[in-house]
């Protein structure tokens, strides 16, 4: 048997922590005195807290962990690679991320070495006037946290598109997004995830056509507030106003993309004359 603070020292892990796996049941000492309150661990519980530390470096939250020691237990190996295949395929994502994030830096400090502003690339974001016509959409619309934005649009796409295929509906453009909330909230937005196609089934509405204000980004989806910006900023110059929720368009799907600078995106804004 090993004290806390003998387990503590080879596994890497504080006896803080150590006691809150405890309290949530994530792993338990294998022995407890009485008397003293001192908490033992057994050799053979090296290898599951090694386990759980290999877990939470590939960034796992865990109520995660929880679930894949409970697999490990049913010898679900299955379960467990497709949970591993998620993960790396969410880290792979972030690395894309970051990737695009080092090459963005490297051209801002390469603009401001030659004295051009870092925000002069808003100037060339193009605006243009095109006129939409009406589409028939499968949709899915719900609050949406920050948080849930990520993750969420895989999910409620692929819902769409699994619906699309079960009753063999004919698909008719990209996948589109439109931002029904008047202002931004961390804590919910009105968020509509929607599909053309050319059937009028349960689940589907018009979206009318309009004049719209359009701008094309090629780059990653963070960029998209600065062609938000843009737009709104020509809209006002222009003597025009907003009468219909924006909306997005994706180009590229971003697992068949290279990086995410390759991106497509296309941005509506529905507009009239003042």
């Amino acid at each position: 048997m090993l004290s806390i603070g003998e387990f503590s020292k080879i596994c890497g892990v504080s006896t803080k922590t150590l006691r809150y796996y405890d309290e949530i049941g994530l792993i338990n000492p294998d022995e407890i005195n009485v008397e003293s309150g001192y908490r033992y661990y057994s050799i053979e519980q090296l290898k599951k807290m090694l386990y759980i530390n290999r877990l939470k470096s590939y960034r796992f939250s865990l109520e995660e962990i929880r679930t894949m020691l409970e697999l490990e237990e049913d010898q679900s190996e299955e379960m467990l690679c497709s949970a591993l295949n998620k993960k790396k395929n969410e880290i792979q994502d972030k690395l894309k991320a970051f990737e695009y994030l080092v090459k963005q830096l490297s051209h801002d400090i390469a603009n401001l070495e030659k004295g051009i502003p870092i925000m002069s690339y808003l100037d060339d974001i193009e605006v243009q006037l095109v006129e939409t016509k009406p589409i028939n959409i499968l949709f899915k619309r719900l609050i949406m946290s920050s948080d849930d934005y990520s993750s969420g649009y895989g999910t409620y796409f692929s819902k769409l598109y699994e619906k699309i295929a079960t009753e063999q509906l004919t698909l008719l453009g990209k996948p589109m997004t439109i931002y029904h909330s008047p202002e931004f909230n961390p804590t919910g937005n009105d968020t509509e995830f929607a599909i053309p196609i050319a059937e009028s089934v349960k689940g589907t509405r018009d979206l009318p056509g309009s004049l719209c204000a359009k701008s094309v980004l090629k780059g990653a989806y963070p960029e998209l507030t600065s062609v938000y910006a843009n737009l709104m900023k020509w809209i006002e110059n222009e003597g025009y106003e907003l009468i219909l929720p924006p909306y997005e368009i994706y180009v590229t799907d971003p697992h068949q993309a290279n990086s995410p600078g390759d991106y497509i995106t296309e941005v509506y804004f529905p507009v009239k004359k003042k």
